[in-house]
């Protein structure tokens, strides 16, 4: 089962197990992932899981769009494994990992922000 994990903005450090359904995301208060982001229409975007045991993502007409991995995107899209999702100011990170707590999908993502670090060497 994929998750979701909020890696910045108000929410940083959630994390939302997404299971075999379409997921709302949005600011509303009745969506099954509230973003307190002034950016985030109240139902900005859907996770969906389809029989193929694919996730995708699809913008919910927004007034400020969904970036996949800094792509905007126009149309239903696949995610794959550690995607970057912003929606307004604020950036999720799509995993197919599951979870058993936030403290283990925290380090799976400090883990994943590692390989954009780069390797600092030093010169004699």
């Amino acid at each position: 089962m994929a998750s979701i994990i909020v890696v910045n903005g108000e929410n940083k450090g959630d994390y939302y197990p997404l299971g075999h359904r379409t997921t709302v995301i949005g600011r509303d208060e009745a969506v099954p992932i509230q973003i307190l982001d002034p950016k985030v229409s109240r139902k900005h975007m859907q996770i969906r899981f389809n029989a193929e045991d694919n996730y995708s993502a699809l913008d919910m007409s927004s007034k400020h769009g969904v970036l996949i991995n800094g792509d905007k995107i126009t149309e239903a899209v696949e995610l794959s494994d550690n995607d970057y999702i912003t929606i307004g100011t604020t950036t999720l990170m799509f995993t197919l990992n599951d979870f058993d707590s936030r403290k283990n999908a925290l380090l799976h993502y400090k883990k994943v922000g590692q390989r954009d670090l780069p390797t600092i060497t030093l010169n004699d």
